[in-house]
C-alpha cells in the first residue's frame, strides 16, 4: 500500500508539472504569436501592395503558429505525438467526414485568392449575402452590410455561386424609371430629364446620358433614365436624380398616372 501511495504521489506530481508546463507554454506561446503577428502586420510587404493578399497571408501564418502551439502543449502534457498520429490515422475516415467542409472551404479560399473575383473593400453580392468585403479568411469571407451587420460566408459557397462585384469597374450606370400620365408631351418630359442630368455634376458626359419613352399602357407612359457616374458616387447620384427629376416634372405640371386617372 505504501508503495502504491508513493507511486500515485509521483504520478500526481508529474501530472501537475506537465499541466504547469502546458499552461506556461500556452501563455508564453500566445504572447509570442501575438508579437509575431503584430510585427508582420506592421512590416507586411503585401499590405502595401494588396490588402486582400495581406489579410489572407496573416490568417494562414496565424493558423500555422497556433497549430505548432497546440502540438507543443500536447507534448508538454506527456502525450506522445506518435500516439496522437496513430489515433488520428485510425480515425481518419470519421475525421475526413468531419473536416470535409473545412477542407472544402480551405481549397475554395485558395482559389479565391488565385482567381480574385473580389478584393477587400469591394462591394459584392454572392451566396445570398450582400455587403463590403471586410476580410478574406482561410475558411470564410466576412462581409459588412450597409446597415453595419457582419455576414460570414463560407468560401465554398462563394466559389459555387455567382459573384456580383459592384466595385470592380471604375464607373457604374444608374437606371431609373419614371411614370407619367397618358398623353403627356413626350419631348417635354425627355427635355426635362436631360436638363436635370446635364446640371448634375456627378453625371459623366461619356457615355451620353439617356432619357426615353420605353413603354406604357392605357393610363401611363414609362420613361427610363440612364446616367453613368463614378462607382463611388452611384448611390449619391441615384438619390439625387430621383429627387431632382421628380421635382422638375412636378414644377412643369407633368401629371402622374394616378392624377390623370382621377381627372378622367
Amino acid at each position: 500500500m505504501e508503495e502504491f501511495m508513493k507511486t500515485f504521489a509521483n504520478w500526481c506530481t508529474g501530472l501537475l508539472q506537465n499541466i504547469i508546463s502546458a499552461l506556461l507554454i500556452y501563455f508564453i506561446g500566445k504572447w509570442i504569436i501575438n508579437r509575431i503577428m503584430s510585427l508582420l502586420s506592421r512590416y507586411n510587404y503585401f499590405g502595401k501592395k494588396d490588402p486582400t493578399v495581406s489579410q489572407y497571408f496573416l490568417n494562414v501564418v496565424k493558423g500555422l503558429l497556433y497549430a505548432l502551439l497546440i502540438i507543443a502543449i500536447i507534448n508538454a502534457l506527456g502525450v506522445s505525438t506518435a500516439s496522437v498520429i496513430a489515433v488520428l490515422t485510425s480515425a481518419s475516415v470519421a475525421i475526413g467526414l468531419a473536416v470535409q467542409g473545412a477542407l472544402s472551404n480551405l481549397a475554395a479560399g485558395i482559389m479565391l485568392m488565385l482567381l480574385r473575383p473580389f478584393s477587400v473593400g469591394d462591394y459584392v453580392s454572392a451566396g445570398g449575402a450582400e455587403g463590403a468585403v471586410k476580410d478574406l479568411n482561410v475558411f470564410y469571407t466576412t462581409l459588412n452590410t450597409l446597415d453595419n451587420k457582419v455576414i460570414t460566408v463560407p468560401n465554398s459557397t462563394l466559389m459555387s455561386s455567382n459573384v456580383v462585384n459592384y466595385s470592380k469597374e471604375a464607373t457604374r450606370r444608374v437606371d431609373l424609371d419614371f411614370y407619367c400620365a397618358k398623353g403627356t408631351d413626350i419631348n417635354q418630359v425627355r427635355s426635362i430629364m436631360q436638363e436635370c442630368m446635364k446640371k448634375n455634376g456627378m453625371v459623366l458626359p461619356d457615355p451620353a446620358p439617356f432619357a426615353e419613352l420605353i413603354g406604357g399602357d392605357d393610363h401611363m407612359m414609362t420613361f427610363e433614365v440612364r446616367a453613368w457616374c463614378k462607382g463611388t458616387q452611384y448611390w449619391d447620384l441615384y438619390v439625387a436624380l430621383n429627387r431632382e427629376i421628380t421635382i422638375a416634372l412636378a414644377d412643369a405640371g407633368i401629371l402622374s398616372p394616378a392624377v390623370r386617372v382621377v381627372q378622367n
